[in-house]
């Protein structure tokens, strides 16, 4: 898979029995700056792709995704014909559940990486559950459930990719929550990049040098989007800069706006597991903002009650979860299991996700 952030693919050789799963290979594949600068050009500006510009980024996305998956086989030292599916999230161009009508557009074609691996691939995991009602996001919260839950303590498990999101595991209560909390690395990474030109903030280490601006952080916090229940999901075609450039960012210093865009993403992490996760005594992290060590100060600070503590110390590497988590997907549906959960949705039902391209 490839998240908001786009800094490029996650792919991971796993197997699954019923004491959890197993990381047989993994490897990140960065897109090349040519394509990546493409794809962050068609984010901030979608009414400028044109039709054979998104022809040619579905084909070029669907090659990275190909040679991803071939790169972990053979760190792997799998044989193709061991290998039951490729489960493909592709790269999200669009994420816009609450327009009329809905949709998610990922991007990857899927006959790519089948034609080029020899295995079957599938691909559109949110299409299904949008169609029954649902927002088509978040995804993970079933995989996090079966990896992660525990019958004897209350748990939240956050990802941090681009936008954050919580998923609710009540110890007791077989009901599962989660929701997009709002920004996580995606303002963090396009503010860097526009004032320092890097593409992240190494460490949270800019961040750490600045000031919280306390006015803009109220005002940034005033948005309706922490305000509205759930079921709710979000993406960078609504937190972005020209969101950001709304409340007058530029008139104080570069580092103090990324100090504050820390703070918010902390704080609106912190804010929805105290609303949501009233009884959590343990909170997992994964996704590229445990490497944020400012983002993770500040979200430990906050959560003053809480045990801490990346995936890693439940069994799953953090940079490995989302990953995993679209070869589990792909698994139940070869089984033909349902993959969502209307509790997280908003789906009338729970479905089939996905479709399976064939080789």
């Amino acid at each position: 898979m490839s998240g908001t952030s786009m800094d490029g693919i996650d792919a991971v050789l796993v197997s699954f029995d019923e004491s959890g799963v197993r990381i047989h290979a993994s490897h990140t594949q960065h897109y090349p700056d040519k394509l990546r600068s493409a794809l962050l050009a068609a984010i901030r500006e979608p009414l400028d792709v044109e039709l054979d510009q998104s022809g040619i980024l579905d084909h070029d996305v669907g090659e990275c995704f190909r040679d991803a998956a071939l790169t972990v086989l053979a760190k792997g030292g799998a044989n193709k014909k061991d290998v039951l599916a490729i489960g493909s999230h592709g790269q999200t161009l669009r994420h816009q559940p609450n327009a009329e009508p809905p949709y998610s557009l990922q991007i990857g074609d899927a006959d790519i990486i089948a034609a080029g691996t020899n295995v079957a691939t599938i691909a559109n995991f949110r299409q299904a559950d949008i169609a029954a009602g649902g927002q088509g996001a978040p995804l993970v919260p079933p995989f996090h459930a079966w990896l992660f839950g525990s019958a004897n303590s209350d748990r939240v498990v956050v990802n941090i990719g681009g936008i954050a999101n919580i998923t609710v595991l009540p110890a007791k209560n077989p009901a599962v929550t989660g929701f997009d909390t709002g920004p996580g690395n995606g303002l963090l990474d396009a503010w860097v990049r526009e004032h320092l030109d890097q593409p992240f903030d190494a460490d949270g280490r800019w961040a750490a040098t600045g000031k919280v601006v306390e006015p803009l952080l109220a005002q940034l916090l005033a948005d309706p989007y922490f305000a509205l229940a759930p079921p709710k999901s979000t993406g960078f075609e609504y937190f972005n800069l020209a969101w950001l450039r709304k409340f007058h960012v530029d008139e104080h210093q570069p580092g103090d706006v990324q100090a504050t865009l820390c703070e918010l993403s902390a704080t609106t992490i912190a804010d929805s597991i105290g609303q949501y996760a009233t009884h959590c005594a343990e909170a997992f992290i994964c996704g590229g903002g445990t490497h944020n060590r400012e983002l993770m100060r500040r979200l430990s600070n906050k959560l003053p009650e809480i045990s801490v503590s990346s995936t890693s110390a439940a069994g799953l590497d953090p940079d490995w979860v989302e990953a995993a988590a679209f070869a589990w997907l792909a698994m139940r549906t070869l089984r033909g299991q349902t993959g969502n959960l209307p509790s997280v949705t908003g789906a009338r039902h729970k479905v089939v996700l996905g479709e399976i391209h064939s080789p």
